[in-house]
């Protein structure tokens, strides 16, 4: 007996609608239910199968094949305990591996959900025990409580496509290049500092050849092995600024290329705007206003974690749903005479 498809059959949420409940009732009779917990290692997976008892929990290698094979053999054995299996349910944390599970197993037929780590109750214990059978069941209880429509349980992430994910790696490799870029930096002005020596500029084109002609000021030139460290560290950082600069090339020809497809209309739009610039405009773009926005607060904020979104980096005009604290976190929608209106 084969399952049918369950993203056919299942009906999506409108953009900017919450995914904090599901939007299909639940027949547990003829639905199985997994939850996986994810490691590089190995995968644990716990299940509520229709028919048997016993709440299976296994082991597998980090396989997506293995994981299939798994919740087939689970229908089959719910089919042989004279059940009907309709729809097969499973989901996971977001986390390092990313959506890719997802996309993988909604194109098999199976209904793929992404949980949003923070959305999900864990207890206050200083110390508690924590292991991944224990996680297993953890997200299993919210899952079950999110598939039940009830609020509060968790809530699930939107799983873009790979063209959405891919476009935001330019920015993010750019953001981590320049971070690098600082710490280079940085490094190189604490060495010379150890040696009394504040004047020197690292990012100077010709900072490589000023090296041989920095003194200390004892008028001692640099030492051998600081010599050497400091040309190492001017050449990876002469190499991090190229791929700075390549980034930004290949963004300002796609622009000039293509200027009104897809998101680079709103990216030049932007740019116009005094003090925003390319960058910014492009960081807008592809990380909060690409989102689809559940209301006024989640655009103060800048990004929607209940409308699916992660990892959700926010504007910090207002609180997330998720956060602690006494003026931040409320889930409800801000009302037309608020201050968050």
């Amino acid at each position: 007996m084969e399952c049918r498809d369950a993203s056919a059959e299942r009906p999506r949420p409108a953009p900017g609608q919450a995914l904090s409940r599901s939007l299909v009732a639940l027949d547990q009779n003829s639905t199985i239910i997994a939850v996986v917990e994810l490691s590089q290692s190995s995968w644990l997976v716990g299940g509520v199968v229709p028919g048997i008892e016993r709440q299976p929990c296994k082991k597998l290698d980090p396989s997506p094949e293995r994981l299939l094979a798994m919740l087939h053999r689970w229908r089959d054995e719910a089919v042989r305990a004279g059940r009907t299996i309709t729809r097969i349910a499973v989901a996971f944390e977001a986390g390092r591996d990313g959506f890719w599970l997802a996309r993988w197993l909604e194109a098999r037929g199976v209904e793929a959900h992404v949980i949003h780590p923070s959305s999900v109750a864990v207890s206050r214990e200083h110390r508690r025990a924590k292991t991944d059978r224990l996680d297993t069941e953890l997200l299993k209880r919210g899952f079950l409580g999110w598939l039940r429509g009830e609020r509060g349980h968790c809530s699930m992430a939107r799983v873009p496509t790979i063209a959405e994910e891919d476009a935001k790696r330019p920015n993010r490799e750019r953001e981590c290049l320049v971070g690098e870029r600082t710490r280079i930096v940085n490094r190189i002005k604490s060495t010379l500092a150890r040696l009394g020596i504040r004047d020197f500029k690292p990012t100077l084109r010709k900072a490589a050849e000023r090296l041989a002609t920095v003194h200390t000021p004892e008028g001692m030139p640099l030492p051998p092995n600081t010599l050497a460290e400091l040309q190492r560290d001017v050449a990876r950082l002469g190499f991090v600024v190229s791929q700075i600069r390549e980034i930004e090339e290949a963004r300002q020809k796609r622009l000039e290329q293509q200027p009104e497809t897809g998101p680079h209309a709103m990216v030049r739009l932007l740019a116009r705007i005094v003090g925003a610039g390319v960058e910014t405009a492009d960081m807008l773009v592809h990380e909060v206003l690409s989102r689809p926005m559940r209301d006024r607060r989640a655009v103060a904020r800048g990004a929607c974690p209940r409308a699916g979104q992660w990892p959700d980096p926010g504007a910090g005009l207002t609180g997330s749903p998720d956060e602690s604290g006494a003026n931040k976190g409320s889930p409800e929608p801000a009302t037309p005479g608020s201050a968050a209106a």
